[in-house]
């Protein structure tokens, strides 16, 4: 058996439409300007403070209000349901087939926990996993390596896998010693060549044999 732990938003799950919306509601409420669907990926990556500190500068907005901003945000990020569409093609059958197989799911994103488990439950995979840490579940988040180690839940490191999308997720894995595999579908912004990983894939349906062949 082998621990497998997930990236959530660009790995598992399109979350930008979502995102997208949480903060546009919350700059409104503000009376800030807006940012697009299109512009949200840039801001998506270090956890929930970091994208409110990008688009206030984005914007041109005084920095000050990025608490204002993020307690805004997390009301329609934690009550606005997510949609069951935003799961990326073949995802469910690939955790089904991992779980058939008798992997340890976890999962470790910087999404702040509340949201998490509110995507979770919307989009049906509350289940799947056995350790859900989000943003604000330690002091540290990603790509500080102790949210791996913690999603490990004692797992030996060097036995386990990592799957992202990210040049976040990439750096928390080389920081954890844990091999991992690049979801190249995601929101990455770097080539994938740019990113050390063990094996890459397109579409979740490579997935199983992926990690059939490393494990």
């Amino acid at each position: 058996m082998t621990t497998i732990a997930f990236d959530l938003d660009g790995t598992l799950i399109d979350s930008v439409p979502h995102i997208h919306h949480a903060v546009a509601l919350a700059l409104a409420e503000l009376d800030l300007p807006t940012i697009t669907v299109q512009e949200t990926p840039g801001f998506v990556g270090r956890g929930l403070p970091i994208l409110c500190e990008r688009v206030l500068a984005h914007i041109g907005a005084d920095a000050a209000l990025q608490q204002a901003l993020y307690d805004r945000t997390m009301v329609h990020y934690v009550h606005t349901p997510s949609d069951p569409s935003q799961l990326y093609p073949g995802a469910l059958a690939a955790l089904d087939a991992l779980k058939a197989a008798g992997h340890r799911l976890t999962l470790c994103t910087n999404k702040p926990f509340a949201a998490t488990e509110t995507a979770l439950r919307d989009i049906g995979l509350t289940s799947y996993f056995d350790v859900v840490l989000g943003g604000d579940s330690l002091e540290t988040r990603k790509p500080a390596p102790q949210m791996l180690f913690a999603a490990l839940d004692g797992s030996d490191p060097a036995q386990a896998l990592y799957i992202g999308d990210s040049e976040t997720d990439c750096e928390t894995a080389q920081a954890a010693g844990i091999r991992f595999v690049l979801y190249t579908e995601g929101y990455r912004k770097s080539p994938p060549e740019a990113l050390p990983h063990v094996a890459q894939f397109s579409h979740w349906d490579a997935l199983p044999d992926i990690v059939a062949r490393l494990c």
